[in-house]
């Protein structure tokens, strides 16, 4: 069985996923920003732990770090945690899956929560540092990165997931795609042993996509890196 952190779950797409894979017996360590909302204990009996932080402040994203690290080294780490709020969206979408990787001990397997709207976004990285960032943009760099670090380690496979436009909290009551269908592409990337491609695919239901051309792009996955460590001084080995 594997050790896996899921971020975001207290609710939506996390929180299902986080379940279904303590369901099938895995150690499951779950991210929330807010410890309150699991004051019930129904799941955190279910879980091996939670770690705790808000994912749009970036001291709270290497508190998590170190909060994670003290559970050893993850088979797999599903970055769900997202948010609309352009305010936070850069941070929360695409810095803390950038410094939680950076700063953790290098996982088997990554899992980024993608969309299909990241096709709208803008390569334009300005936005990131004056916190203007779209989702669109946000969800655009999340995958790029997701793309550059599937060859970057050796022992470390990364994918992208677009879990549709489900109705959770975020998507609205009114979204009308399965939110079932919504986690269970997650939970098989994370855990099945045959996958093709084994590392850098753009995922929906099971099924590879082609994504917005720069997150397949060299330079801008180089740029867009460079651009992360200079932001917020976390270097990436």
């Amino acid at each position: 069985m594997a050790l896996i952190l899921v971020t975001g779950a207290a609710a939506g797409l996390g929180h299902d996923t986080a379940n279904a894979l303590a369901d099938d017996g895995h150690d499951v360590v779950a991210h929330v920003r807010n410890p309150a909302r699991l004051a019930d204990g129904e799941d955190t009996g279910r879980w091996k732990g939670v770690v705790t932080g808000d994912l749009a402040d970036l001291d709270e994203i290497r508190d998590v770090a170190r909060q994670a690290g003290a559970f050893g080294r993850f088979d797999t780490v599903i970055h769900n945690a997202g948010t609309m709020n352009t305010r936070d969206a850069g941070t929360v979408n695409t810095v803390a899956p950038y410094v939680l990787t950076a700063l953790m001990a290098k996982p088997a397997r990554l899992v980024h929560l993608s969309s299909s709207m990241h096709r709208s976004g803008s390569t334009d990285l300005r936005g990131l540092a004056a916190g203007s960032a779209s989702y669109s943009d946000s969800k655009l760099w999340v995958t790029t990165l997701a793309l550059a670090f599937a060859s970057r380690w050796e022992g470390t496979t990364s994918h992208a997931v677009d879990p549709g436009w489900v109705p959770t909290r975020m998507g609205g009551a009114g979204a009308p795609d399965d939110l079932t269908e919504g986690h269970r592409t997650q939970v098989w990337l994370a855990t099945h042993d045959d996958v093709t491609p084994r590392t850098g695919g753009y995922w929906h239901h099971r099924r590879t996509q082609t994504p917005h051309p720069a997150a397949r792009d060299e330079e801008f996955q180089a740029r867009l890196i460079r651009f992360l460590e200079s932001h917020t001084g976390v270097p990436l080995d």
